[in-house]
């Protein structure tokens, strides 16, 4: 048998082995992912969403709050709308150590995000080090790691930093996220920002995060911020 013949019987044998199981319900995966045929086809895409915010509306556009109010980001892209699958994948990958989880929503993301503006440097919104501590990892920074990769951008993961271990948002009404984040994000002082990086990270829900981050990036120089995230929360 030559070298080809056993390279192809060694491909054929690993995919065998390790072939891809659908992280949801266990079916076989399909195209090379953990996601089964019937599971993909359920994922909730946010295809028509306001530009700014990525809230999901009934055609592409601005919505009104951001037309009032214009957020500090230049574009938001959320790739899926937070909905099953996606609120079964999520909280096993934000919370209980599930890194096959995060793998899986970062292919996806690329799926979600190839297509856009590419920005010079992808900047992971971070943890603060005793949530750093306490989960073990950081999610966003997870997500960022592949896209960066893929995209041949390069992955600023210690340029911003959260100097306050603030409340978690999850438990905050609006008003109380914005004020939960006052300040709560710095810039390295000897940090080489480029003029156009993008925010990575999992989940969206008022944008105060992200935007608390975003008008820090923009105070240090960066002129144009988008956000790249896996979900929103419509």
């Amino acid at each position: 048998m030559d070298a080809l013949k056993v390279d192809e019987w060694l491909r054929k044998a690993a995919r065998a082995v390790f072939a891809p199981r659908c992280l949801l319900c266990g079916e076989s995966g399909v195209s090379g992912r953990d996601l089964c045929r019937a599971c993909a086809e359920a994922l909730p895409w946010n295809r028509s969403a306001c530009l700014r915010c990525a809230l999901p509306l009934h055609a592409p556009g601005t919505c009104g709050a951001c037309l009032q109010r214009p957020p500090p980001l230049a574009e938001t892209h959320a790739v899926f709308v937070y909905g099953f699958p996606l609120d079964r994948l999520v909280p096993r990958f934000k919370f209980h150590n599930d890194l096959a989880a995060g793998r899986l929503l970062s292919e996806l993301m690329l799926e979600g995000v190839s297509g856009l503006p590419r920005p010079s440097a992808l900047v992971p919104v971070p943890l603060h080090e005793a949530r750093l501590r306490q989960r073990g990892y950081d999610q966003a920074l997870e997500l960022a790691k592949p896209l960066a990769r893929a995209l041949q951008v390069p992955l600023l993961s210690e340029v911003l930093i959260r100097t306050r271990a603030t409340a978690p948002q999850s438990e905050l009404d609006a008003g109380a996220r914005h004020r939960n984040l006052r300040r709560a994000f710095e810039v390295r002082a000897d940090a080489a920002l480029p003029d156009h990086v993008a925010l990575v990270d999992d989940v969206m829900t008022t944008g105060a995060t992200l935007e608390a981050a975003a008008k820090r990036l923009r105070r240090a120089g960066v002129a144009r911020v988008d956000a790249w995230v896996c979900a929103r929360v419509p």
